[in-house]
């Protein structure tokens, strides 16, 4: 699997979409995936550059989350903003890289990004719980590079 194009199928994409929906309508914060082929540099400094990039670091509460994939090299990251930072402890996203993990390891993607984000919506809607009048304020498309 060498291309971001071929890393999921159209339906696949569809699928995680619904997950994105479905993990954000109990919570405030807001989710997204970015899959690109590769980075040269430190992963979680690659994540935060695309976080900035996709504007994901002008939500009201600072309650963004990024998931990101490097295809090629077979890594990914979770990126949560500063609003997230200051009130979970350091390891709060371990859970959600295990279980995105546990499915990438067999080659099951699209079932480790659900699950990811299902995991991720629940962990935030502990701290970010929706309110009346609260919006969408980012796009729940997956990005691509």
């Amino acid at each position: 699997m060498s291309k971001v194009e071929d890393f999921l199928t159209p339906e696949e994409e569809h699928e995680i979409v619904s997950a994105i929906i479905e993990a954000e309508k109990n919570t405030s914060g807001e989710i997204r995936v970015h899959i690109e082929a590769h980075t040269r540099l430190n992963l979680l400094d690659r994540a935060k550059e695309v976080f900035h990039l996709l504007k994901m670091d002008n939500t009201k509460a600072e309650n963004g989350v990024l998931i990101y994939i490097a295809v090629n090299d077979k890594k990914f990251a979770i990126y949560g903003d500063e609003g997230i930072d200051q009130v979970v402890p350091d390891n709060f996203w371990d859970s959600t890289k295990e279980t995105i993990q546990n499915h990438f390891v067999v080659g099951n993607f699209k079932e480790g990004i659900i699950n990811g984000v299902l995991k991720a919506g629940k962990e935030l809607e502990e701290h970010f719980p929706w309110i009346h009048g609260d919006t969408n304020e980012l796009s729940n498309e997956i990005s691509k590079r």
